[in-house]
């Protein structure tokens, strides 16, 4: 067991999206618990509700982690080994001006963080903070593993390493968490039942290789025991499909999934693996067709819907916080997080292989070796490691480089604050379909959203 006792700062706890799943790891894992877990927001009412609710769940345990809270991240970054971004200021709020705005000339995006105009502007308000954020960690804390957990991850992952490329960092989704998505696709394969039957030699004879631009992944190998299951997963989710709309979340990210990924893989022969976002990546669902397709165009992000689902969670955690609900519930409502799983992982050197998003280094044979992907790595103090995937095939790859492009010019765009670029960036997007409409939009989010982006973008010149 390791003798090392780690401090991981959460810049932006009161996000909630980590916060809660952040105590929850840090108090229950063996490698972590001794160590101290510093929780930061700049919203001081919601910072001292998460520090009281990280106190109460310590005592509950009985153990040894220490809890800091402050509302200034440099007071608390000096020694700090792991530094968690998982900030966003107004995000449901924001959110829906994005998707709004771009209905209106024609492009839906069902989450509208990551590809099109919600996803460019998302970064314009979150990636200047991300890179203040970075000098200070320079300057204090240098020696420290940066994870961003923000989206546009591949932007902010790309702008990490490239205009801070002293520090350690790599970016992070939640949709690929190991070993969960192994066991999911073991599950649609028929090789188990039940996640129960999931053993490490399960593991070992499930060969599975999923490579992409994050959000824009695909499952390119599944083998288990040396044969292709992929058209055993394939035929699995268009047999939910046809009853996926008759139950469960129907909210915008969630409807149709499973059908647009059978006629995805009906078209490209490869399955994508995170549909919720990858449907808004091209342009099949967005309802410019003459003819009418059998999946409806794509629901648009729900703003109301989504402050109900945060009010509740602030619920929650009112309810613990007064004793409505029983502290030691806690640990039953809460569970482990892909980017806690993998500090526990770095800290314990456990050996286990995780999803990253990160510079390619030859792991697409056929993609740059700068190429900022999603890739299956080898994660530990000294570094990451993408493990080897093959060829992204023709046709993903084409969209896959386009997108990139799209990433790597927002990044550069917001970094060097260059309208020009923000433009070019907008023109390549692959949902965007018009000079003039782009440039409407660019006028538009800018004045909507002048209380989150920084002052200089109002002073520069437009075409």
């Amino acid at each position: 067991m390791s003798s090392f006792s780690p401090k991981v700062v959460v810049l932006g706890a009161g996000s909630l999206f980590f916060g809660r799943q952040a105590i929850w790891q840090m108090v229950h894992s063996e490698y972590l618990n001794k160590g101290t877990l510093a929780l930061v927001d700049t919203n001081e009412e919601r910072l001292t509700k998460l520090v009281k609710l990280a106190r109460m769940v310590v005592e509950a345990n009985k153990a040894d982690l220490k809890i800091e809270g402050c509302v200034d991240r440099k007071q608390v970054l000096k020694d700090a080994d792991f530094v968690v971004l998982s900030f966003a200021e107004d995000t449901v709020k924001y959110r829906g001006i994005d998707c709004a705005v771009s209905e209106k000339y024609g492009i839906r995006m069902c989450s509208g963080d990551t590809i099109g105009p919600g996803g460019i502007f998302r970064a314009m308000r979150e990636l200047p903070v991300i890179m203040e954020c970075a000098r200070d960690i320079e300057e204090i804390c240098p020696e420290a593993w940066v994870i961003n957990y923000i989206n546009p991850s591949t932007v902010n992952g790309i702008a990490l390493a490239r205009y801070a490329p002293n520090l350690k960092s790599f970016a992070l989704c939640d949709s690929h968490h190991m070993p969960h998505k192994k066991i999911i696709y073991a599950k649609r394969a028929g090789i188990i039942r039940d996640k129960s039957e999931y053993t490490e030699e399960t593991d070992r004879k499930f060969d599975l290789r999923i490579a992409g631009v994050n959000h824009f992944t695909w499952l390119l190998k599944a083998e288990y025991e040396g044969i292709d299951v992929v058209p055993a997963i394939a035929e699995s989710l268009k047999r939910s499909a046809e009853t996926e709309t008759t139950g469960g979340d129907t909210g915008a990210k969630a409807l149709f999934n499973d059908a647009i990924s059978g006629q995805l893989y009906d078209i490209f022969g490869y399955l994508p693996t995170c549909t919720a976002h990858t449907k808004e990546y091209v342009p099949y669902w967005q309802g410019l067709g003459k003819r009418k397709d059998t999946i409806p165009p794509l629901s648009i992000w729900e703003t109301e819907d989504r402050y109900k689902r945060h009010e509740d969670m602030w619920r929650q955690v009112d309810s613990f916080l007064s004793g409505a609900t029983p502290i030691e519930e806690f640990t039953t409502s809460f569970g482990p997080d892909h980017a806690t799983d993998i500090i526990e992982n770095m800290v314990a050197g456990l050996g286990k292989p995780f999803y990253i998003n990160t510079l390619n280094q030859g792991a697409v044979s056929n993609m740059n070796h700068d190429a900022f992907l999603e890739l299956l790595c080898e994660v530990t103090m000294d570094g990451v490691k993408p493990l080897p995937v093959g060829e992204m095939p023709r046709g993903i790859r084409g969209m896959q480089e386009l997108v990139l492009d799209t990433h790597e010019l927002t990044a550069e765009a917001v970094v060097e604050g260059s309208m020009e670029k923000l433009r070019r960036a907008m023109l390549t997007d692959p949902l965007v379909h018009s000079i003039a409409d782009a440039d409407e939009m660019i006028k538009e989010l800018l004045e909507l959203e002048k209380d989150v982006i920084p002052e200089s973008w109002y002073t520069k010149s437009f075409v």
